[in-house]
């Protein structure tokens, strides 16, 4: 009787969870198609004034002597998280709370929102450098799908290598995307761009990253045991058969709209059929049976297997901001209040701050504690954001106040600890400072011409 209980009380649970974030989801979307309608009828009984358009010139002819003037300056680049959106879709929505706004050269690249960080790390490069994307031959092999995406005939930095380096800013899992492209390119992965080194990349900024994984995966329904698969009945089921039926459908407009970024797995019911539908339903085939999609790189075993091969280098400048929606009374972590945690996260940021690691199966790392991972802001654990720390702590140094670490030193992690009531895309207010940090502090020096270099 008991067990029946528990098994009716996750189901409660399940349901209350799927309904939220399927209106969570429908606001989002309802929100930026009636963004779009409201321009596109402002635009359509707007009267053009010849003044307005004098004026109009104006402007663009100074912005244009900026871009010049500010051609000099290396490009900004925000990296969208888990479900997360560039420049170009949902309308005139922003992502980054408008920060792309704040600087005149600042970029926000359209990555796949659950496709593997690998995976993201591949189209990010090609969106930078231009040309098609590569996945590489035996990766695509390994997973199962093609090796080639889709093309960029300009890319947004061609002029991108040691001497044009670039500011990363990367959001939850885009952070941990950063890093392996930067991995990538110290490694010369990229065919036909023999040349790249670890250098690009100028400095990497943080924003509740997701470095050491989160939690919140076997909540949601990744299996704790191995951090690959799922369990029979969990939020991440549902999503999982919504994504591949809205892949299957493949309706043109809505996926310029919003993708999750599955083209390259060919699942349209034109290339697949419906007995391809079937075969990915069941767990046959597709990004969910071979395990390229992004949730397995957020359990804590997949981003130590991340991490292993990542590293930390000594010309890139590190900075870190964590966040958490919890606090401790008396010895027990809980959500920071009720009326300082929105009420979509509030459940979340509970759920995560009583998770504990099941006691019959081994804890992904020796010296795991469930209360090191108390701490959250709903969607990653507080101890994840901070630096790499799994498998091996990477150079770190907490901050208290920025005077502090001035002047600045490449190649350790620079980490500012959150308030209590900081939320995990709540960074509009610092955006400012993080762009100020990146054009008046963060610098490469070059190295001086000696005489017998100089060209003849």
């Amino acid at each position: 009787m008991f067990r029946f209980w528990v098994s009716y009380l996750q189901l409660v649970e399940l349901f209350v969870s799927s309904l939220v974030h399927l209106l969570y989801g429908f606001y989002i979307f309802s929100s930026a198609v009636a963004g779009d309608l409201s321009q596109a009828l402002n635009e359509y009984f707007q009267k053009p004034n010849l003044n307005n358009v004098v004026e109009v010139k104006a402007n663009l002819s100074l912005k244009e002597n900026e871009a010049k003037v500010d051609n000099d300056l290396p490009p900004i680049v925000l990296v969208h998280g888990i479900f997360g959106f560039g420049k170009g879709r949902l309308g005139g929505l922003s992502y980054f709370a408008g920060a792309e706004k704040k600087d005149e050269r600042v970029l926000v690249p359209d990555l796949g929102s659950l496709t593997s960080i690998y995976d993201r790390a591949r189209e990010l490069f090609y969106y930078l450098k231009g040309g098609q994307v590569d996945y590489g031959e035996e990766h695509s092999k390994t997973y199962g799908h093609s090796q080639f995406g889709r093309t960029y005939e300009q890319g947004h930095y061609p002029e991108w290598d040691e001497d044009h380096p670039i500011h990363f800013v990367g959001h939850s899992a885009g952070a941990q995307v950063v890093r392996v492209l930067q991995q990538m390119l110290a490694d010369k992965e990229f065919k036909g761009h023999e040349n790249t080194s670890e250098n690009w990349v100028l400095s990497i900024t943080s924003l509740s990253g997701a470095f050491n994984g989160t939690t919140r995966t076997y909540i949601d329904g990744m299996q704790p045991e191995d951090g690959k698969t799922l369990k029979p009945i969990c939020l991440l089921q549902l999503c999982r058969i919504g994504v591949i039926l809205y892949d299957w459908l493949d309706i043109s407009w809505l996926k310029n709209y919003y993708n999750f970024g599955f083209d390259h797995f060919n699942m349209s019911w034109r290339k697949m059929g419906i007995w391809g539908l079937v075969d990915c339903l069941l767990g046959n085939a597709g990004p969910f049976a071979s395990g390229d999609w992004i949730l397995p790189d957020l359990t804590i075993q997949g981003s130590i297997k991340t991490n292993f091969n990542l590293r930390t280098f000594p010309n890139t400048y590190y900075f870190s901001y964590a966040t958490k929606q919890t606090r401790k009374i008396m010895g027990v972590t809980v959500p920071s209040s009720i009326l300082g945690v929105h009420p979509l996260l509030f459940i979340r940021v509970l759920q995560m701050s009583q998770w504990t690691h099941p006691s019959d199966v081994s804890t992904p790392y020796k010296g795991y504690r469930d209360e090191d991972w108390q701490d959250n802001d709903g969607a990653l654990n507080t101890i994840s954001m901070t630096h790499p720390r799994l498998p091996i702590e990477h150079p770190n140094h907490f901050v208290e106040k920025d005077s502090d670490c001035q002047p600045l030193q490449p190649g350790i992690w620079y980490v500012k600890l959150p308030p209590n009531s900081l939320a995990h895309m709540q960074f509009d207010l610092i955006y400012d400072s993080i762009f100020e940090r990146c054009r008046k502090h963060v610098f490469r020096k070059k190295l001086p011409t000696m005489p017998n270099e100089i060209p003849h």
